[in-house]
């Protein structure tokens, strides 16, 4: 038998026997999840699409097995990691790894220290945003950007809940809002789709929107592009 209790923003599954797994080192390991191209890719087309420059100093807040880490040093950024514990593995030795518990403590930074704010499936593990969001704005420069992706609830309301850790799901207009809401001007959130062939011929969307109608999301897990046409994010930026 198991408990679950809640550790700052990351959720640990406690057994009986006293042993503690870490939920990312449990459903995220590289023997779970294997490491894949799309982080590059990712990284890249919104490194050229919001302007963010070579050199540019850019902090991935929430960053996990450090994927995006690498993919933002590749697209040519100063790639600085955040999380609520630094996870092994030799991936992070590359970066300036700082911890804090994003949903309550002050981030170990100056104010106005990065051009850049990218953080990806964070929001959405947390009961409130105000502390993130009140940090993020705190340490962008003036003029700095923040981008903040989180799973789209009505394209995602079959699978949002079998993560246990989502708490707090997302639409267009509710992540608009909360970034309105902590001062970030030019905000623009948009559906997105994790396709790469979408992202270079956006006039594609069009021919996949039936399928988010007459496809069972159940039907589309089994196919990686059915997937993710099926299953959308939403991705949201602002200005300091």
């Amino acid at each position: 038998m198991t408990n679950a209790v809640i550790f700052g923003n990351l959720k640990y599954i406690t057994y009986f026997s006293g042993n503690m797994k870490n939920y990312l080192q449990v459903y995220y390991s590289e023997k779970a999840k294997a490491y894949t191209g799309y982080p590059d890719k990712l990284c890249r087309y919104l490194a050229e699409r919001f302007g963010i420059s070579q050199g540019s100093r850019l902090i991935d807040v929430g960053c996990g097995r450090g994927e995006f880490l690498l993919g933002f040093q590749r697209a040519g950024c100063l790639a600085e990691g955040l999380d609520i514990r630094r996870y092994g593995g030799a991936l992070l030795e590359k970066f300036k790894i700082k911890t804090a518990n994003i949903e309550r403590d002050r981030f170990p930074y100056e104010d106005e220290s990065f051009d850049a704010v990218f953080s990806k499936s964070v929001i959405e593990h947390l009961h409130n945003p105000e502390n993130f969001l009140g940090e993020c704005q705190r340490i962008l420069k003036l003029g700095g950007r923040l981008i903040v992706m989180t799973p789209d609830w009505q394209s995602q309301r079959y699978v949002f809940y079998s993560d246990h850790t989502h708490v707090q799901p997302y639409v267009e207009l509710g992540l608009a809002r909360v970034l309105d809401l902590y001062g970030f001007k030019e905000i623009e959130t948009e559906l997105f789709y994790q396709l790469p062939l979408l992202w270079r011929h956006p006039w594609m969307k069009v021919a996949l929107k039936p399928l988010r109608i007459i496809l069972p999301i159940k039907r589309a897990q089994g196919n990686s592009f059915m997937r993710w046409s099926r299953e959308l994010m939403i991705l949201g930026t602002g200005i300091k």
